[in-house]
């Protein structure tokens, strides 16, 4: 993959030569192959007029231990990796994507489920939108979940990212199985 420079005006609709907004962006947890959540994580940002997103491990036996992996801030410097699990939404194992809109509170999609994990991403702060998520928004919200869904299952990050202090590696992560098989509920 060659690097190139990702043309953020595109996004914003503006023209190149006007001045892009002021603040800070910070990425934490997104070394080696985990910066491909990147640009997925931005896009959905900007659709869902947040100001922070993150790819969050959700221990099915222990909601109140979810925590991000990866966290894209807009707002902060240092990034902003607290999740907080009292706006998550209670979601099983053999949920098929999901999108729920919070409104002004932003927004969390179900990406999938493994090794009693549930993973989720979640956009927050913002404040400024009222209005639930237009349909075309919607779809492009979940189209760009499955960007992340697809690097944590079939890289294996997910994975990984069940050990602490994983989602090192990369991999093929295509054995045959379907999200969520390997998921015990009684675990």
């Amino acid at each position: 993959m060659a690097d190139e420079i990702i043309d953020l005006t595109r996004y914003l609709r503006r023209e190149p030569s006007q001045e892009l907004p002021r603040g800070s962006m910070t990425l934490w947890g997104a070394d080696g192959e985990r910066a491909r959540f990147a640009l997925p994580l931005w896009r959905v940002i900007h659709l869902a007029q947040g100001d922070r997103g993150l790819i969050v491990r959700h221990p099915v036996q222990r909601p109140q231990a979810a925590e991000a992996i990866v966290a894209l801030d807009l707002g902060s410097d240092p990034a902003r990796t607290t999740v907080p699990v009292e706006r998550l939404p209670r979601f099983g194992s053999d949920e098929g994507p999901s999108l729920v809109d919070l409104e002004s509170d932003g927004m969390v999609v179900f990406l999938g489920a493994r090794a009693g994990q549930l993973w989720l991403l979640l956009v927050d702060g913002g404040g400024g939108r009222t209005e639930a998520l237009t349909q075309n928004v919607r779809e492009d919200v979940l189209f760009l979940a499955g960007e992340c869904a697809g690097l944590l299952f079939l890289r294996d990050f997910a994975e990984d990212g069940t050990k602490r202090g994983g989602l090192g590696r990369g991999g093929s992560g295509r054995d045959g199985s379907f999200l969520g098989d390997d998921v015990d509920p009684d675990a």
